[in-house]
């Protein structure tokens, strides 16, 4: 009587491993500036924080959400590592701190390895950029689970820094000044709803626009290294992410009953004006970024300063006691 195999299942462990082997290269780019303090590919990684006087760490989870189903479409793969990437490390750097390690989760149908090297490519690009390591991940093959041609993404990251550097939201004050910069797109939030859009307005993309409209979540750590460089410590740092400026910023001081009237300059990009032009403004405002991916707030004896660094820094405006975050479009 003839036995079964995991492989008939489905399921192929020696196509995981040698995969593993085979991302070796890529893996290799992220030690440059930092190392793991064991081999890559163990059951767990380390890093040595020995060199740290007052270490504090931080961790970040998220994931590319529904935008995924456009980057597959569109073949953009090398875009979601970028993304995934980008969407934890960046929520690490709001907080002062430095990411240093970096793990992905990557469910699928069925390994195929050029498709799974492109997402690592992309992955390993952004990592290399801000000197986090790929520490390590798990590639999950489930047949069945996954539907077939589909990606499950997931990542994780670790970030230190010295206590002294760690920010503190409850330094806020009335008069502090918010400085935002410019996003690449809708990054990857609100795709759910880009989609409906798309779908129910029958909007037609080039592939130029496509690329476009699915740009890579932007890195903003020159930002926050360029804030350091110039010795500003801002009191609070935010990602632009699913809630808009209204909710992300929101979350760090209206509890306080501070709040802030934004002046958002038009999002002067085609593709993306394409897909707004058929939501509802309130909606468009809590969902998306409208522009601004990044925001700092700052003592204002600090603007001109701040506005040196990173690319396309604009004053957004003031913290005062109205305990609301409110926003307005402006030339």
């Amino acid at each position: 009587m003839a036995k079964h195999t995991y492989k008939q299942s489905g399921v192929d462990i020696h196509e995981a491993a040698a995969f593993v082997d085979d991302i070796g290269a890529m893996v290799k780019r992220t030690q440059k500036k930092r190392k793991l303090a064991n081999a890559f590919g163990l059951f767990a990684a380390g890093y040595d924080l020995s060199k740290f006087k007052e270490p504090m760490i931080f961790t970040g989870c998220d994931g590319v959400g529904t935008k995924l189903e456009l980057l597959l479409k569109y073949d953009l793969l090398e875009n979601a590592g970028k993304d995934l990437v980008a969407m934890n490390v960046n929520d690490v750097l709001t907080t002062g701190a430095d990411p240093i390690l970096f793990l992905d989760y990557v469910g699928v149908n069925q390994i195929n390895k050029r498709q799974l090297a492109r997402i690592i490519a992309g992955m390993c690009e952004y990592l290399e950029s801000c000197n986090c390591i790929l520490a390590g991940g798990e590639t999950a093959e489930m047949p069945g689970a996954v539907l077939d041609g589909m990606v499950e993404l997931s990542g994780f990251a670790i970030g230190a820094a010295e206590k002294r550097d760690v920010l503190n939201p409850g330094e806020i004050k009335a008069g502090d000044v918010l400085v935002g910069w410019p996003s690449a797109g809708f990054h990857a939030n609100g795709f759910s709803l880009v989609r409906r859009v798309i779908e129910k307005e029958n909007i037609k993309l080039t592939k130029k626009e496509a690329a476009q409209l699915l740009a890579p979540t932007l890195l903003y750590h020159d930002v926050t290294w360029g804030l350091k460089k110039a010795k500003v410590k801002p009191a609070a740092m935010a990602h632009i992410t699913g809630g808009g400026l209204w909710e992300n910023l929101g979350r760090i001081f209206v509890k306080r009953g501070l709040g802030c009237h934004l002046k958002v300059p038009v999002w002067k990009n085609a593709v993306v004006q394409k897909v707004l032009k058929h939501v509802d403004e309130a909606d468009a405002w809590k969902t998306f970024n409208m522009g601004i991916g990044w925001v700092a707030i700052v003592d204002a004896k600090l603007v001109k300063k701040v506005l040196k660094v990173g690319t396309g820094a604009v004053v957004l405006g003031e913290m005062d006691k109205s305990g609301a975050v409110t926003c307005e479009l402006v030339n």
